[in-house]
């Protein structure tokens, strides 16, 4: 796997969180640095040397896509805070930039940084449908739902070009495999040819994530995602398909969207939602500084109450991995938070699970090297 030439990092941060004057962060991005990755031997530290105009403007930062040549495509977990044992993503990084994105830190693992390097260096697996027709075709496998895009958006920006995702839908409609998507896109309505006959045989459903119902707070968070008023016109169009829709409220913030909570799952219940979750903030790794960058620069004034209301849900630290708290969180906060969930789901008619998905119509058809059933 070759490696593009690293961005340059953004000059309004230093590799301990603290702003730097005259900011110049690059438009449509989420990230306020580059900061090196964990495994990085060497850190460099940027500052203004005052050869900058007096007035800088905002840098572009375009995004580089490579090719991932992974051999296998189907991801397996046992982790007992996730309800799926099996996905895909045809992405690695992801153009919509939101920087809380709990997937950042696995940039590190190719050499890049979980800051602006996600959101503009895309890796791409072109050979996603063909892997998965050989995980399919393997007479050991045993069919169970995939969910595809749970790590970065299998919809982002990008997809628009590839159609990776759409042709991984291709293959589960062809071997009559359950799936589900996670997205903040309203691209999936142009699969809408492929999912709702498969919902309709009970071998989908969707997951939209919507953070928050304001234009303003969703355009600093998720720089390059749909608008909530977007995400909840998805909801609407895919209920009328007749699929089955799990709008995920997440992450919750403290003190930022918090408040939200009811306002998205009354707006996701009106549009057609059967199901609803949240999952509290989580900042593991690199997501600690990027988001603490994030708030100094975007809500200065509230920044300190935030990072103290996120320690309250984590036992004092700013994260904790634990199996049953890292999603959820502990401590009075994180417990009002649950409550308010579990009585709003009540109020609106919403299930904590989607429907089930079935996996006995899974076949093998003829014409990859299938040969024809005795009986």
């Amino acid at each position: 796997m070759s490696k593009a030439p690293r961005t340059p990092p953004c000059l309004n941060a230093d590799l301990t969180g603290d702003p730097l004057p005259a900011p110049l962060q690059p438009r449509g991005r989420g990230a306020r640095s580059n900061r090196s990755n964990r495994f990085e031997d060497k850190a460099y530290e940027p500052f203004d040397d005052g050869w900058r105009d007096t007035d800088p403007q905002p840098e572009q930062l375009r995004t580089v896509t490579l090719i991932d040549s992974s051999r296998s495509i189907v991801t397996r977990n046992h982790s007992p805070d996730i309800s799926f044992n099996q996905s895909i993503n045809p992405y690695r990084g992801c153009e919509h930039g939101c920087v809380y994105c709990y997937a950042r830190p696995s940039h590190a693992y190719w050499g890049y940084s979980p800051g602006l390097d996600f959101e503009s260096v895309i890796f791409k697996k072109p050979e996603a449908a063909k892997l998965l027709v050989r995980t399919f075709m393997d007479r050991n496998y045993r069919p169970e739902p995939i969910v595809i895009g749970a790590n970065t958006d299998c919809y982002q920006p990008v997809e628009r070009k590839e159609e990776i995702t759409r042709d991984i839908l291709k293959v589960c409609a062809e071997f009559h495999h359950p799936v589900s998507v996670i997205t903040k896109s309203a691209l999936i309505l142009r699969d809408l040819d492929i999912i709702a006959p498969l919902a309709k045989k009970g071998l989908f459903r969707a997951a939209i994530s919507i953070t928050t119902l304001d234009r303003k707070l969703a355009r600093d968070m998720e720089p390059r995602a749909a608008t909530p008023s977007r995400r909840l016109e998805t909801v609407k169009q895919l209920a009328g398909a007749g699929i089955p829709v799990t709008v995920m409220a997440a992450p919750m913030i403290p003190a930022l969207n918090d408040r939200e909570l009811e306002a998205i799952l009354q707006a996701a219940a009106e549009a057609g939602a059967v199901s609803a979750g949240y999952v509290l903030l989580r900042l593991p790794m690199e997501i600690k500084g990027l988001f603490k960058e994030w708030l100094a620069t975007t809500r200065p004034d509230s920044a300190s109450h935030v990072m103290s209301l996120v320690r309250q849900t984590r036992g004092g630290a700013e994260y904790d991995s634990a199996f049953g708290k890292r999603q959820r969180g502990d401590g009075p906060y994180a417990r009002l938070l649950a409550s308010r969930f579990r009585r709003a789901i009540e109020r609106y008619g919403l299930k904590t699970r989607g429907p089930g998905l079935r996996c006995d119509l899974f076949e093998r058809p003829l014409g990859h090297g299938n040969q024809p059933s005795l009986f």
